[in-house]
């Protein structure tokens, strides 16, 4: 048992039972003030304030919040953080002028990481991806999902895949997995775009589905990428192995990746710098959740997505990082939480549900994960004593994360 106490504030707490919170509703987060909370094993047992703090076992952990509050972990839906090196020379070619899309053309960006992944093993490649797996649980993240997707042929892919699985097996963190063979073509194939499709297809997907390796198949469906009919063929071939969809929709352009998103009932279409009335719509009576990152949008100079038009349409909204080494070098959701606030005039409170709640929802994890509710896994951080839940955005550099948990035991 761990007994958390003299809590300011515990934030998200929801006893609703739903899984996902939309429009109007993302800018209420239940509080408790002045508040203890009882973790049972890996799950939250009860909370409440502390003049009605129960007797515990003396064998409980105690752990003094000190004045802080207490928020549910960050629920992080969008990462690439499976990957060999950096790429800071494209940072540089960005300054100098090139676009994203010019990058790409001259054999950078996506073929880049490729390249490097090829020639790193499977062990190297994992000890990487786990330092930056430690700086996200200090960071706050309690969910994550990894994408796959700089292998670009079986092999590779396969092998980013399995790391996946390993970083799932040895982590506290909770872990769900996205093959992404379509996220761009790979160099063997230049030229031949249908030819690699149909290896994704036929060759691909079946070794990803009978090593269980991911729960999710993605599409960088984009102006430059693949298009929606190639989109179609690659979901409908994932079915076949019981891998849901999830969308790399509209970053470039309007790009038809909602639609197809939500046509074959995709779990999230991501991106979404490029959005109009008729995505909104689309969306409206989906179980299709739409994913920001406001990352990629800062370091690309991009366009941020229409939030606001979004969530007063009446959607639900998720925030992701996009943990990437060429388009969001950082894992920080709270950085994520403040550029939604600040380029997207998000509410805090908006904001957080964005990045706990609908994030986990945007994995499949909501009714486990991404509020304080009795019965959920007990995940969740303390803060350093701070005014107002606004802070948190507010002070977008500040150290503020002082202790992290994760299935109900303290991650040091």
């Amino acid at each position: 048992m761990l007994l958390v106490k003299n809590i300011a504030k515990i934030v998200g707490v929801d006893e609703s039972g739903r899984l996902r919170v939309k429009g109007r509703d993302m800018n209420v987060l239940g509080e408790i003030d002045n508040a203890w909370l009882l973790a049972d094993g890996d799950r939250i047992a009860a909370y409440g304030t502390m003049d009605k703090m129960p007797e515990v076992a003396p064998d409980t952990e105690v752990v003094d919040a000190e004045g802080g509050m207490l928020f549910p972990s960050f629920c992080d839906s969008h990462t690439h953080l499976v990957y060999a090196g950096s790429r800071e020379q494209e940072f540089l070619d960005k300054i100098n002028g090139l676009s994203y899309e010019e990058i790409a053309k001259r054999g950078g960006g996506i073929l880049n990481s490729a390249d490097r992944l090829h020639e790193t093993s499977e062990d190297e490649l994992y000890e990487q991806a786990m330092e930056r797996i430690r700086e996200i649980i200090a960071m706050g993240t309690g969910c994550v999902e990894i994408k796959s997707g700089y292998g670009l042929t079986t092999e590779d892919e396969l092998k980013m895949l399995r790391v996946i699985r390993r970083i799932r097996e040895t982590s506290p963190i909770t872990v769900r997995a996205t093959f992404l063979g379509a996220h761009a073509v790979g160099r063997a194939y230049k030229g031949r775009q249908q030819e690699y499709v149909d290896l994704i297809c036929r060759e691909m997907i079946p070794a990803v589905g009978r090593e269980k390796l991911a729960e999710f198949v993605d599409v960088f469906c984009d102006q430059g990428f693949f298009t929606v009919e190639e989109t179609e063929q690659i979901l409908r071939a994932g079915a076949e192995y019981g891998l849901v969809p999830k969308i790399h929709a509209n970053e470039l352009a309007v790009s038809g990746g909602v639609q197809v998103g939500v046509r074959n009932k995709a779990l999230s279409v991501d991106h979404l710098e490029r959005m109009g009335a008729e995505e909104i719509e689309v969306l409206r009576t989906s179980g299709t959740m739409p994913t920001m990152l406001p990352g990629a949008a800062f370091f690309l100079e991009m366009p941020y997505p229409p939030a606001r038009a979004m969530i007063e349409g009446g959607l639900s909204v998720a925030l992701a990082s996009d943990f990437n080494p060429g388009s969001s070098p950082s894992g920080s959701m709270k950085m994520i939480v403040s550029l939604a606030c600040i380029k997207m005039r998000m509410t805090p409170a908006e904001a957080i549900n964005a990045a706990t709640l609908n994030g986990a929802y945007a994995m499949g994890l909501s009714s486990e994960y991404g509020s304080i509710t009795v019965g959920k896994k007990a995940n969740f951080f303390l803060t350093t004593k701070i005014p107002s839940v606004a802070y948190l955005p507010y002070a977008y550099t500040s150290l503020l994360i002082h202790r992290v948990f994760l299935r109900g035991q303290e991650v040091k």
